[in-house]
């Protein structure tokens, strides 16, 4: 009897750094781009981005919510104030995307409609690159509207695409390459698409990757945070910023302002604000 294949996904986490995880098990950690992120410090108090410390990150989540095993959580509520699932969460919530196109370890491309399970499915997720089905991830998230590619992968052109067929008109779409970008803006001149896991990006595609996104995270991408002097209407954030790059951009953040629970500053003034203290470790 021959054996089965193993179930793979790998990611692009914490600093950027390759980490795979194989049958629920993380068997392979690189090196971070990154020594210090400021959201990693705020949430799970890590004060130094290292393999160990990387390695117990991704074990914690795998026991805490079922990251890559068909326990997996699929809907959740907030996580952080304003992030790319919290944005769309809210924006579903509210009228102002009626679908969604993003990605879940364990089943790829994902469209859905519902607020919770885009939170759940990327709340507590980042920088998925390559990924195998997961039977009972794929289940749970159809059980609660959610639907995939056949067969299950990450593409979120083919995702988009079938959001339009099911006759979606307001969908935000989740991209985390130029190319993907300009092809979901050219399939869809109504999508908001929403640049995610930038880290790294050349300048000459940041450039255009800002004339095609409505928003976008600035990661830990010098490039972006120059960028946003000229480009951005609005800034969320001050340590992992997204930036409104155009009015819709500006309407879903401001929608998912209302419904952030802690004091808000409201004000006028040139961005990005940036203060050093707060910004990842290095800039790349």
């Amino acid at each position: 009897m021959s054996k089965m294949t193993k179930d793979r996904h790998v990611f692009e986490t914490l600093g950027k750094a390759r980490v795979v995880v194989e049958d629920g098990k993380v068997v392979e950690v690189g090196s971070p781009l990154l020594t210090y992120c400021r959201l990693w410090d705020k949430i799970r108090g890590i004060r130094e981005l290292n393999e160990r410390e990387i390695k117990d990150n991704i074990e914690f989540r795998i026991r805490d919510f079922g990251m890559c095993t068909g326990d997996r959580v699929v809907e959740m509520d907030t996580f952080v104030g304003f992030g790319a699932s919290e944005t769309f969460m809210t924006a579903l919530r509210h009228g102002l995307l009626d679908s969604t196109v993003t990605v879940c370890e364990g089943a790829g491309t994902v469209i859905t409609a519902n607020p919770a399970l885009v939170q759940g499915i990327g709340a507590r997720l980042s920088g998925v690159i390559e990924t195998t089905p997961i039977e009972g991830i794929i289940k749970k998230l159809k059980d609660k509207g959610g639907e995939t590619l056949d067969p299950p992968r990450i593409k979120q052109t083919a995702g988009l695409q079938i959001a339009l067929e099911f006759g979606y008109k307001k969908i935000g779409v989740t991209v985390s390459t130029l190319e993907d970008a300009q092809h979901c803006r050219a399939i869809s001149e109504h999508s908001v698409i929403f640049g995610v896991h930038l880290t790294g990006i050349s300048r000459e595609d940041a450039e255009a990757f800002c004339d095609t996104a409505d928003l976008i995270t600035a990661c830990a991408s010098p490039h972006i945070r120059e960028l946003a002097k000229d480009k951005a209407l609005l800034q969320a954030g001050t340590a992992i910023p997204i930036f409104a790059l155009t009015s819709i951009g500006k309407d879903l953040l401001l929608e998912r302002a209302k419904e952030v629970d802690e004091a808000l500053l409201l004000n006028t003034m040139k961005l990005p604000v940036l203060p050093e203290d707060r910004q990842p470790r290095p800039l790349v």
